[in-house]
């Protein structure tokens, strides 16, 4: 047998490494199509000039195109067979990619844990970004996944125990970067780290409604072969589940408006994709200063927010009800660090 059904829960053994196909060079054409796909627009990440103006030799990548591109590079071998993504923990950005990087990614499985069903099972892994074998990107994900052979036996529950927050002073300050004499007219919002404050809300005010074709073409920008995402089949329902990183790229663009120089991402703290969205329903999204630090740069400060994806039905800052649960209509619960000028 020559072709590939994906890997199933049973398939994956605690502490097995896996190096991940195929290695994949970036280019121009990923910024494009990507600022093409989600309004992006955040300064450092559209101008050289600016890049070069804060420190760095031209424009990095947005972070979440290198997100993506590691994170699809795992798909065949982690969630091919996936009922759904869970969450994310740990990540960190450790330094930006430029044009012309190749990328590869290496996952170590850190966790497994059957479902009560009987017919799928949870399984943690740390995935690695790499370019010339020095890593760019490293996070924690977990993954629902569906069983082959209901009957095989349960592996040892072994669920990981990870951090809640990455600790400011475990963040990675792009080398060089200063925003001592940072432009904000040209980044297009006055607000300074210290304009910001702990419990502060951001309405974002935007909203995109998402289309078929357009998620499925940034599916396959990061080579995620996913099957939920493209074959009607493969859901009871007969819909294609949106990808969450596309929801993660759509509300990360939308705040935008209200974060305008939260330029680079530094740390994922953890994340929740709370419900499924589909074709024909609308993004919204909102934000929560959680918390603010100092770093050693020259005029960088890094907030770390909340962003909360959500259709129409959830109202801004609506989170979860009384008995604790999220509300209707919440698609995603982020928790990150992002640099910001002070």
């Amino acid at each position: 047998m020559k072709t590939n059904p994906g890997r199933f829960f049973e398939d994956y053994r605690l502490g097995e490494v896996i190096d991940h196909a195929v290695p994949r060079t970036l280019h121009g054409g990923e910024r494009a199509l990507y600022h093409a796909l989600y309004p992006a627009r955040h300064a450092l990440h559209s101008s050289a000039a600016f890049a070069e103006a804060c420190g760095l030799k031209g424009a990095p990548f947005d972070d979440l195109i290198v997100f993506h591109t590691v994170f699809g590079k795992t798909v065949p071998d982690i969630s091919l067979n996936a009922v759904a993504n869970l969450g994310y923990a740990e990540g960190r950005w450790l330094r930006p990619v430029v044009a012309g990087e190749t990328l590869t990614a290496r996952s170590e499985v850190i966790g497994l844990k059957q479902n009560s069903n009987g017919k799928s099972g949870v399984v943690w892994v740390r995935t690695t970004g790499l370019s010339d074998g020095e890593a760019v990107l490293d996070y924690v994900r977990w993954v629902m996944v569906r069983k082959r052979d209901a009957g095989a036996p349960a592996p040892e529950t072994v669920t990981p125990i990870l951090l809640d927050v990455v600790p400011a002073e475990d963040l990675v300050v792009p080398g060089g970067l200063d925003f001592s004499r940072y432009n904000f007219a040209l980044a297009g919002e006055p607000h300074r780290w210290g304009d910001y404050e702990v419990g502060e809300t951001i309405d974002h005010v935007d909203r995109v409604t998402v289309e078929d074709a357009e998620h499925m073409m940034a599916t396959r920008l990061w080579q995620n072969t996913a099957k939920v995402h493209f074959d009607t089949t493969h859901r009871e329902d007969g819909r294609r589940l949106i990808y969450g990183g596309h929801v993660i790229s759509l509300a990360r663009a939308l705040s935008f408006n209200g974060l305008a120089n939260a330029q680079c991402l530094a740390a994922l703290n953890g994340g929740s994709h709370v419900s499924p969205l589909f074709a024909g329903n609308t993004v919204c999204a909102w934000s929560e200063v959680l918390d603010k630090a100092e770093t050693a740069a020259p005029g960088v400060g890094a907030l770390r927010l909340r962003l909360v994806a959500h259709t129409p039905e959830a109202a801004p800052f609506a989170l979860r009800g009384e008995d604790g649960k999220y509300v209707p209509g919440v698609l995603l619960d982020l928790d990150y660090w992002a640099l910001v000028p002070v």
